[in-house]
């Protein structure tokens, strides 16, 4: 009879696990377009308080998804953060040199770092797992 109880619950535990990590799925991928749409739109900063926000959110809940499909989300999105901050310091010293190579290096990275964003925020809402 315990079996039945536990069988019962699990689905809806479950469920709620899905919908909590979609939710903070949707707010994370939410202020990492806001930052991303902010770099590519020149006059638009909202700042990378809102990406710190945003990774410290991912680094937080990344334990909660484990086993899950959209545990790859927040590898994702982890890696999307890390990889476009080192990209920004590793071609930062393209500002010394001229204006326009440390403008083109930062914007190719933060288009990248859009598509990025846009493709696992897709890819959550079609209830897919991103690559690892």
């Amino acid at each position: 009879m315990n079996n039945d109880i536990i069988e019962n619950v699990t689905p809806v535990q479950d469920k709620a696990r899905e919908s909590s990590l979609r939710l903070v799925g949707n707010i994370s991928y939410l202020l990492h377009a806001i930052v991303a749409v902010g770099a590519v739109v020149p006059g638009f900063q909202p700042g990378v308080f809102l990406l710190v926000i945003a990774f410290i959110l991912d680094l937080v809940k990344r334990g909660d998804a484990q086993g899950t499909w959209q545990e790859s989300h927040f590898s994702w999105r982890i890696r999307s953060v890390l990889w476009a901050g080192g990209l920004y310091l590793v071609t930062s010293w393209l500002w010394l040199l001229l204006i326009a190579p440390g403008w083109i290096a930062w914007g190719l990275i933060s288009i990248w770092f859009l598509y990025r964003v846009v493709r696992g925020w897709m890819a959550l809402s079609d209830n897919k797992a991103m690559p690892a």
